[in-house]
């Protein structure tokens, strides 16, 4: 019997400290978590060569076209989908040398493009720029009424398909009311309305950019292969322009330009023939990797290289 009563008391003992034992709950994961395992997933970034606009009206000078295409540039880099090569200019020059060369230029432009491994160049001006100011008649203190017009024209050229895909002209117009003193500094007065120009433009490039990146996202990828050591091939894109461990990539010839019979105006480019699949194994460097090869064969260095 006190063996029995003992036993119940050593039972009740170890219920008990079970039952204040704390709980060990499985963390939940986290909404950051998530995002960041679907953004190791983010598709393929395309290479832009950003040429420098200029400005061809009279007003505003070339800082009106820095301007430009450093609001340009930051607003392409806030989608996330694109790369901006820094080479750009050094290869193929500003966007007045474009215009200037016209089609001849283009054509060269596209060829340079692709042995860089860009995808998508970007050229335009400031076509107009100017700032109209009206004041009240009287008074010491005058309230007056500014007005800044601009016209940004923004080209968009496929060096895959070596066409023109895009082209676009957008105001930036704006106005803005504020009190001055009769006697302001002219020189104050011009620092205002060169600052009211450079908003202008920034109003009219931002108009701009969803539309490009909304053409850029629907071009094909294209890459190259730079580099071929044994059974290593070295090609120009990697964890920066979002390739990823294991993506198979298609090696492809260089397609052939298609003219019209009638007008012997150039159409477009043919698709490129299949050489072989490769395997991404590895990055180097911050934006290039490492492949094997998956399928097919004669690969060669300058081929080029697409997602499949």
């Amino acid at each position: 019997m006190f063996s029995l009563s003992r036993s119940l008391s050593i039972l009740l003992a170890i219920i008990f400290a079970a039952s204040c034992a704390p709980i060990t709950r499985r963390k939940p994961i986290s909404q950051s978590s998530r995002i960041n395992s679907v953004s190791e997933f983010s598709p393929i970034k395309k290479k832009i060569a950003l040429l420098s606009f200029y400005n061809e009206s009279p007003m505003g000078g070339d800082d009106l076209a820095v301007t430009a295409t450093e609001e340009f540039r930051r607003e392409i880099n806030k989608s996330r989908e694109f790369l901006i090569d820094p080479e750009a200019e050094t290869l193929f020059g500003t966007s007045k040398e474009i215009y200037a060369g016209g089609g001849v230029k283009l054509a060269q432009l596209a060829r340079k493009a692709k042995m860089s491994g860009v995808n998508i160049v970007i050229f335009g001006r400031i076509k107009e720029a100017r700032v109209r100011q009206k004041s009240d008649e009287i008074g010491f203190v005058r309230k007056i009424k500014s007005l800044a017009e601009t016209v940004v024209e923004i080209k968009v050229f496929d060096v895959l398909s070596n066409k023109e895909l895009f082209s676009e002209t957008l105001d930036g117009n704006i106005s803005d009311d504020n009190l001055r003193f009769y006697k302001a500094d002219s020189e104050d007065n011009l620092s205002y309305r060169q600052d009211l120009l450079r908003y202008s433009v920034k109003v009219a490039v931002r108009k701009v950019v969803p539309r490009v990146v909304k053409i850029g996202s629907k071009l094909d990828w294209l890459g190259r292969v730079a580099k071929i050591i044994g059974t290593r091939i070295y090609v120009n894109a990697g964890r920066t322009s979002g390739l990823n461990l294991g993506d198979i990539l298609k090696v492809v010839t260089e397609g052939q330009e298609i003219f019209d019979p009638e007008s012997g105006a150039m159409i477009g480019m043919s698709q490129g023939e299949v050489k072989g699949t490769l395997e991404v194994v590895d990055y180097f460097e911050p934006n290039g990797a490492i492949c094997i090869l998956h399928s097919g064969g004669s690969v060669t260095e300058g081929d080029f290289i697409q997602l499949y």
